[in-house]
């Protein structure tokens, strides 16, 4: 079992079995189990006297905040983190999986994530790639803090319940549910940095709303099986190098210098860039797997259109490997994992033709 998430609350521990629970409404003869993790965010801060909104609020009070929520699951609640959700990593989501999967084995029908909206797009796909059950992993936040006018805490952890509850989220694997609207963690992201409906699904293609109370779900796709991450493991240095207007390779000389297990290129358009910036993508590739993705989120990578020096089908020469459909953070965090699980080249390049296919 993985270790504990950070060392400053007493009760934030993730061995799955010593968790300190916050609040338990057990009544599983009438209603669905659901866990909640808090690890913090927006949704947990309230105003500081130094100024500014900080993390104070526990998953027990966040769980007793959505009203009518004891009146459709048995909730259970802990508290495994309290800090912003940029200083989360992801040996914390992978702690926090074990967690729910311990969970899940005692009887959840499904858990809930609540973190800060960040690093939602990254978590929830590093999560949807390692979730191994049929139970639904549901990620939410919010984009409000709970002092603010018109908080949206509360609507989106009543929203999560339901979708984790729900039937027909069984087999979906991990989710995003903000704003009354269900994104699949492969396709969603943070389109504005604080409208309530910041996250969006590419192309539009949310997986489901809720509307009236009730959970409502496109069918859901086929899942490819999930990465095996021995928790001993270590996440290397996959950083992300977008590229830019005169960008010579320098960043990229930069980073070769410090070692990195892989890198992601976020190229120009529909994966290129400079001629100068392909040479030492050349080096690059000699050294580490380099993932070839798009600075722009949406269309993906191109394969075979450009033939150019600096061109997707150049940079596939050098070694490359094509993203497909999947942005630079989803490159990242997929590539980091295949490397932590000990996956070599082919292996690597099979697993983004799966998850980057085209949609």
């Amino acid at each position: 079992m993985r270790g504990s998430l950070n060392d400053e609350p007493p009760t934030t521990r993730t061995d799955a079995g010593s968790l300190c629970k916050d609040v338990a409404m057990p009544s599983p003869e009438r209603f669905p189990v659901v866990s909640f993790a808090s690890l913090g965010g927006t949704i947990t801060m309230t105003p500081n006297v130094e100024g500014g909104i900080t993390p104070k609020l526990q998953a027990a009070d966040l769980v007793a905040s959505a009203p009518g929520l004891g009146n459709l699951v048995a909730a259970r609640a802990f508290t495994l983190a309290s800090q912003p959700s940029a200083s989360l990593g992801e040996a914390d989501i992978l702690r926090v999986v074990d967690w729910a999967r311990a969970e899940v084995a005692q009887g959840a029908v499904g858990a809930v994530i609540i973190q800060g909206t960040d690093t939602l797009e990254e978590t929830s796909f590093l999560a949807e790639c390692v979730w191994d059950l049929a139970a639904p992993l549901v990620f939410t936040g919010a984009m409000r803090g709970p002092a603010q006018v018109s908080a949206d805490g509360p609507a989106n952890l009543l929203a999560a319940a339901r979708v984790a509850a729900s039937p027909q989220a069984q087999g979906a694997g991990a989710l995003v549910v903000l704003d009354d609207t269900v994104h699949r963690a492969t396709r969603v992201h943070k389109a504005h940095s604080t409208a309530l409906s910041a996250f969006q699904s590419y192309s539009g293609q949310v997986l489901g709303r809720i509307i009236e109370d009730e959970v409502w779900l496109a069918a859901v796709p086929a899942r490819p099986a999930a990465l095996q991450v021995p928790p001993d493991s270590t996440i290397g240095f996959v950083p992300i190098c977008s590229t830019f207007l005169g960008d010579d390779g320098t960043v990229l000389r930069q980073v070769l210098a410090a070692d990195p297990a892989g890198v992601v290129i976020a190229g120009f358009g529909a994966g290129h860039v400079s001629a100068q910036l392909a040479e030492v993508v050349s080096i690059a590739a000699q050294k580490c797997p380099v993932v070839l993705t798009t600075r722009i989120g949406e269309g993906g990578v191109a394969r075979r259109t450009y033939g150019f020096t600096g061109s997707e089908i150049d940079l596939q020469r050098r070694g490359a490997i094509v993203a497909g459909s999947l942005d630079a953070v989803k490159s990242r965090i997929l590539l980091s994992l295949l490397l932590a699980g000990g996956a070599d080249a082919e292996r690597i390049v099979a697993e983004f033709e799966l998850r980057g296919a085209r949609y």
